[in-house]
């Protein structure tokens, strides 16, 4: 069996992405190992199909923690034996760079985002340099690798000289649907489902909620998750907006069918959130909710084959309630993007996404 290593610096209960890459090589032979990271706060991995290791770090956040985390990462993965290391995201490209001339083996990118692009490091110049360096000098040397569109595919192979394939994160078409027939609340909910980061329009969604009546329910967390709630309290929402936490994805899956609609919302505010195809976005159209989206490329080029988004050219705080107002009191358009969703759905999924990991991971082994 080849022997296949993921390195994440996140936690693995809520990283669905990760979990449906490990669970497909997994069914299809490979021996998988998903290496992340250990936190007090979450419980631990289920059983699943490929081993899950845990590493523990006395730092939690900064500069600090993706330095030790690196270092014992890299200590790690000296004692292991494996035949293809794949780092996720420029937070762990040292590590198996390192790891893979030390060892001679395989080296795969999964380059789920454009890293130093996101909004927290675009706004801190210092710590954006550094990532810049490691993917200047680490990208080139990963000659194969996957990304999630076009948009970065080009950017990878313009910045960087290297030629990925495009395998999306979409969500697993379930036997049965779920009903989108029973309310989450009294009252319609509006969801947004994902990291708590800056550059998600929290700025702006929060005080919107004042001319909108629903309740927002945002579930997950991340390093905004603090100020969003300090937000809540100073426009004086807890009423009206529910932040929940992260909650484990087959808890997820049961709520999401039960909202009135979904949110999939990024500032212009780095290439990254521009260029961004998010799982969320998929995960609605699976669950038949709409949605408003954010209308930047790679959403705008689903949207023209499949119609399942209420499309806003801007975050403001006013053009955000106009949207969820329209969707809200508008049945004759929430109903066309419905149906379109459950169209959508259909090939929209990762049983036809799988096709292409697998080929992607056979031409790596014969290679």
């Amino acid at each position: 069996m080849t022997r296949i290593y993921f390195t994440v610096t996140n936690s693995l209960v809520y990283d669905q992405r990760m979990q449906r890459i490990c669970t497909s090589l997994a069914n299809n032979g490979y021996a998988v190992t998903l290496i992340g990271r250990k936190l007090k706060s979450d419980p631990l991995p289920g059983k699943t199909a490929y081993r899950n290791i845990l590493l523990t770090c006395f730092f939690s956040k900064t500069i600090l923690f993706y330095a030790e985390y690196n270092i014992r990462l890299f200590f790690y993965l000296l004692t292991q034996k494996m035949d293809i290391i794949c780092a996720i995201d420029a937070d762990t490209l040292l590590p198996c760079l390192f790891h893979s001339q030390l060892k001679k083996v395989k080296r795969v990118y999964d380059a789920h985002e454009y890293f130093s692009e996101q909004k927290e490091i675009v706004i801190r110049k210092r710590v954006q340099w550094v990532w810049q360096c490691i993917e200047k000098w680490c990208i080139p040397q990963f000659k194969n690798g996957y990304t999630v569109n076009e948009l970065l595919q080009v950017a990878f192979q313009n910045k960087f000289g290297v030629n990925y394939t495009i395998i999306r994160n979409l969500p697993v078409q379930p036997a049965d649907y779920p009903s989108n027939n029973t309310p989450l609340a009294n009252t319609k909910v509006i969801l947004y489902q994902g990291a708590v980061n800056h550059g998600r329009c929290f700025e702006t969604l929060i005080p919107a909620m004042k001319q909108v009546n629903a309740q927002l329910w945002i579930i997950g967390t991340g390093n905004f998750f603090d100020t969003a709630k300090q937000l809540i309290e100073a426009h004086q929402l807890p009423q009206k907006v529910i932040l929940t936490g992260a909650l484990l994805p087959e808890k997820l899956k049961k709520i999401t069918p039960g909202a009135y609609l979904g949110l999939t919302l990024f500032e212009a505010n780095g290439l990254n959130q521009k260029h961004s195809l998010a799982n969320r976005f998929f995960d609605y159209i699976m669950a038949g909710i709409p949605q408003i989206c954010v209308n930047f490329p790679a959403y705008a080029a689903i949207q023209q084959k499949y119609p399942v988004t209420y499309m806003v050219d801007d975050t403001h705080e006013d053009t955000l309630a106009a949207a969820m107002n329209k969707l809200l009191n508008d049945t004759v358009l929430y109903n066309q993007l419905q149906q379109q969703c459950y169209i959508a759905r259909k090939e929209l999924n990762w049983q036809k996404e799988e096709i292409k990991l697998l080929l992607f991971w056979k031409n790596i082994c014969i290679s």
